[in-house]
């Protein structure tokens, strides 16, 4: 009775799976602060995508992580065709094609040794204009290697707009942007920062948001639609559904939230059995979907999808 009158359902269509790739390993390395979740060798990502796409989730978000050696002032092998996030998208492309969507995540942090999402001024601080010319090229890059969707996460002013021009520039007008509009300066992104080697020391407050704040996040989607965004993020998400729904029920895109890295820790520490770790997953998501995210990228998207594949 309760399945048949269920207003909320989830669906492995609504799941992307994040995957973070690196390169110079030759087997999978945990991350320790995410049980189950790896960076993967090139070989390892194939055939993650492959297991996403046959358990019907529809997309799959690719992180780069580069040797330490080719981090630099500037990202550069954030841009280079032949670095590692480029040749994990021809990858995955040349293996799904098209029948999963190739999302990519466009921004600098994991490719600069100073761990900021952007090039830096000579007092130390986040150029918000120079940081656009290297997303700009970014974005070409990762449209060149075959991606389908790219993901400007940095948070810098006017980068929708800038991004969009840079790939219509070079006849990527069917490269979708989803755009980062609300992604707040949050404590549950620890886990990421090991997931991708983050060279990071301090914060990213002064381009990502207050957790505070609200009418922040309006104005932030009102400019991304504007500049031409084709999808708009929440993220985090469990601890912003207000945010998360107000943003859907404002807009007419696909909307997306992110249920990150310490979202998912939080649930995989029930090892000690203190709640049911499938349960909080299952109810987790759903309540992302009920908020009214028409996409969510969880780690957990291959396991679910495949559970919601059996009935589970």
């Amino acid at each position: 009775m309760r399945r048949m009158v269920a207003e909320t359902r989830l669906h492995p269509a609504d799941l992307i799976l994040p995957a973070f790739v690196r390169e110079g390993i030759t087997e999978p390395v945990p991350i320790g602060a995410m049980p189950g979740v790896v960076q993967h060798t090139r070989d390892t990502l194939r055939k993650a995508a492959v297991e996403a796409l046959e358990a019907g989730v529809s997309g799959i978000m690719l992180f780069g992580v580069p040797e330490d050696a080719r981090k630099d002032a500037a990202g550069t092998a954030g841009t280079d065709p032949d670095g590692i996030l480029q040749v994990a998208i021809r990858d995955v492309r040349a293996e799904v094609g098209d029948d999963l969507v190739i999302m990519s995540d466009l921004c600098l942090d994991e490719f600069t040794d100073h761990g900021h999402c952007g090039v830096l001024d000579a007092e130390g601080r986040v150029d918000n204009d120079a940081t656009l010319e290297r997303y700009a090229e970014m974005a070409q890059v990762q449209a060149d290697a075959g991606v389908h969707v790219v993901g400007p996460s940095g948070m810098m002013d006017g980068q929708v707009g800038v991004v969009r021009d840079a790939l219509d520039t070079i006849g990527k007008e069917d490269v979708a942007i989803l755009a980062y509009t609300a992604k707040y300066s949050s404590a549950f992104y620890g886990p990421f920062r090991e997931a991708v080697g983050s060279s990071l020391e301090g914060d990213r407050k002064t381009y990502q948001q207050d957790p505070a704040n609200l009418r922040e996040s309006m104005r932030e989607l009102a400019l991304d639609l504007e500049e031409g965004a084709d999808m708009v993020m929440v993220k985090p998400a469990g601890p912003y559904l207000d945010v998360l729904a107000k943003v859907a029920a404002t807009v007419d895109v696909p909307v997306a939230a992110y249920q990150i890295s310490g979202e998912y820790a939080m649930v995989e520490a029930a090892e000690k059995g203190w709640i049911d770790r499938d349960k909080a997953i299952l109810e987790s998501l759903t309540g992302i979907r009920r908020a009214g995210a028409q996409m969510i990228l969880t780690y957990w998207a291959t396991e679910v999808a495949q559970k919601l594949a059996r009935g589970v």
